[in-house]
C-alpha cells in the first residue's frame, strides 16, 4: 500500500485506539488495580486465594484487550484483502498490455478507494467495540 494511504489508515486507527484507551481501557485498568489491591488487603486469605482473586480482577481487562485486538485484526485482514484485489487487477491490466503509468494510476486509485471505504468503517467499528467493552463484567 502506498505510504500516503498507509499513513492515513494508521492515523485514523491510532486515533480510535487512543480514544478507546482513554475512555474505556484506562477506567478498566483503574478498576483492576483497585480490585487487586483489595485482594491484597485480606490478611487471613491464603496466598492461592489472593492469587485467584487477583486473576479474577485481571480477567475483564484481558477480555477487553483481546476484543480490541481481534477487531483490529479483522479490520486489517479486510483491508489487506481489498488491496490484494487491487494488486490482482493491476497485474491483469499489466498482462493485457497496459503501460506502467496507467497501471500505477489504476493501482493508486483502487488502493485509495480501499482506504476510503475502510476509514468509513471506523466509526461503526468503534461503536461496536465500545458497546462490547461496556458489556464486559467488571
Amino acid at each position: 500500500m502506498a505510504e500516503a494511504h498507509q499513513a492515513r489508515v494508521h492515523s485514523v486507527v491510532e486515533e480510535m485506539v487512543q480514544s478507546l484507551e482513554r475512555d474505556n481501557i484506562r477506567v478498566m485498568q483503574g478498576r483492576m488495580f483497585s480490585c487487586s489491591a483489595d485482594c491484597c488487603d485480606r490478611p487471613t486469605d491464603s496466598m492461592s486465594v489472593v492469587h485467584r482473586c487477583i486473576e479474577r480482577c485481571h480477567t475483564p481487562l484481558a477480555q477487553a484487550q483481546g476484543l480490541v485486538t481481534s477487531e483490529l485484526e479483522k479490520f486489517q485482514d479486510r483491508l489487506s484483502r481489498c488491496t490484494m484485489h487491487c494488486n490482482d487487477k493491476a497485474k491483469d491490466l499489466f498482462d493485457s498490455g497496459a503501460k506502467e503509468p496507467a497501471v500505477r494510476s489504476m493501482m493508486d486509485s483502487c488502493v485509495g478507494s480501499c482506504v476510503d471505504d475502510h476509514i468509513n468503517l471506523i466509526p461503526s467499528m468503534t461503536r461496536r467495540i465500545k458497546d462490547n467493552l461496556n458489556s464486559i463484567q467488571q
